[in-house]
């Protein structure tokens, strides 16, 4: 009798065809063959899946020895670098996670809500009033304000400008869908050679140009600020300059590089799309929009706001799930899976399961309230777990709060189709259908703002 979990016996083309749906794809493998199955992708180890946090847990138990999360990852971000945190494993992993970690806890970014909220009023001022636009555009713009002032600390106008269009490219083209359909070869192939480098329509070629290009940029502030040496700096590039190891060793400027460049991975895409869907399910919510303004109103505290967060990222995971590839057997719900597979707690499941969440399908902050709380939070995994727990949740929460706090006193959002939109896979992320589309109005005169703060109006953009 075969150890190996069920699954579909599909060839693996017509399996990673499939992907184009992935949520109602992995949810029709659960209903047939339980929490626990397998899959082949084209490009990938064989792959097993589990729905469960109790299975995904004995997943991260590996997470000391017995797996490498970064392999999965390095072909496909090749920009990233050698040193990144999210393309390593062992113990240069670990090494940059206890540099890194400070810079992004704690009394360390304590400072930074007032900067995110006034880089979110700047952008809610451009905001058309009355007719339909895609909130998920100013999202990403928002998000990578927040990037390049809190994280890279760019002060110059000019090299912000030209940063923040090189960025753009950078993450549009690595989220093309042929980067990931090319085989690994080809892709590297592509990513090297000076002839594929003059076909400007590769997403490799826009890719590696814009990279070279941001290099340049970023670089040239690592030094600039090395020699400024500025021990007053709070932005997370002055706080790596400043980092040490157990040893007393610093950062290299590459080193700096690619973990910069790992939090604009990790951070932009993401944190922009978990703040569009929770636009687009408050303004479907009227009731739970109402009470999220009463409480905000009232200013005691952002309890029910961090629930509707956790929410929104529960019923709308941006992320389906992130798998671990397992240098050793590991058995799971008494089936032997072997090294060499790829174990995979895929979010969009445990997110759905029953057990954990009665009626998953409902919108329902409540869950992550008083005593449903904790019962909620053992099943709840946006930031992955184990010892790869994403290093910048801690920051991404404080952004979605801050921003969606902002957005609610000052303008009033209501769907533009009352119809909700349906998860579209967009580079690794599960997006809004139609990008969270929304119509804004100036919140009523005769309505308290939602902080003691002057309102700043929003002016009305011309007609497109």
């Amino acid at each position: 009798m075969s150890l190996l979990p069920p699954g579909s016996r599909q060839p693996a083309l017509l399996q990673t065809m499939r992907m184009r749906d992935p949520v109602h794809y992995f949810a029709s493998l659960r209903r047939r063959y339980g929490p626990v199955f397998r899959m082949k992708l084209i490009g990938f180890p064989p792959q097993v899946v589990v729905s469960t946090a109790e299975l995904a847990a004995q997943i991260y138990s590996t997470d000391g020895d017995g797996n490498r999360a970064g392999a999965l990852r390095a072909g496909y971000v090749p920009w990233l670098g050698d040193y990144s945190l999210f393309t390593n494993d062992g113990e240069p992993w670990w090494r940059h996670r206890k540099l890194l970690s400070p810079a992004l806890h704690g009394r360390s970014i304590a400072s930074y809500p007032d900067l995110i909220a006034e880089i979110a009023a700047e952008d809610i001022r451009t905001w058309p009033l009355g007719r339909p636009f895609a909130l998920q555009d100013h999202m990403q713009a928002i998000t990578l304000e927040i990037t390049l002032r809190l994280v890279f600390g760019i002060r110059d106008v000019t090299q912000l400008a030209r940063l923040r269009a090189l960025l753009l490219i950078l993450s549009k083209a690595s989220g093309s869908p042929l980067l990931f359909l090319m085989p690994a070869r080809l892709r590297a192939w592509a990513e090297k050679s000076p002839l594929a480098m003059r076909v400007p329509v590769l997403p490799t070629t826009r890719t590696m140009k814009a990279s070279a290009a941001v290099d340049e940029i970023l670089f040239a502030e690592i030094a600039r600020r090395r020699d400024e040496e500025d021990d007053g700096a709070t932005d997370v590039l002055g706080r790596l300059l400043k980092a040490r190891d157990d040893q007393g060793r610093s950062m290299s400027d590459q080193e700096i590089r690619d973990e910069l460049l790992t939090l604009l991975e990790a951070g932009l895409e993401t944190t922009a799309t978990g703040l569009s869907w929770a636009f687009e399910r408050l303004m479907r919510s009227p009731e739970i929009l109402r009470r999220l303004q009463e409480e905000l109103e009232r200013g005691e505290d952002d309890s029910y706001l961090e629930a509707v967060v956790k929410e929104v990222l529960r019923l709308r995971p941006v992320i389906t799930g992130s798998g671990r590839l397992l240098d050793r057997p590991l058995r799971l719900d008494g089936y032997e899976i072997p090294a060499g597979w790829v174990a995979i707690p895929m979010f969009s499941l445990i997110h759905q399961d029953s057990e954990a969440y009665p009626d998953p399908e409902e919108f329902r902050p409540e869950r992550f309230l008083g005593e449903s709380a904790q019962a909620a939070q053992k099943s709840f995994l946006p930031f992955g777990g184990g010892r790869r727990y994403c290093v910048g949740a801690q920051l991404a929460m404080m952004e979605m709060k801050v921003i969606i706090r902002e957005v609610l006193r000052r303008v009033e959002l209501t769907a533009a189709d009352p119809a909700p939109e349906a998860q579209r896979m967009w580079h690794v992320t599960l997006v809004p259908g139609k990008r969270a589309v929304a119509v804004a109005r100036e919140r009523p005169l005769n309505r308290a703002p939602l902080s003691e703060e002057p309102r700043c109006p929003v002016r009305p953009a011309p007609s497109e």
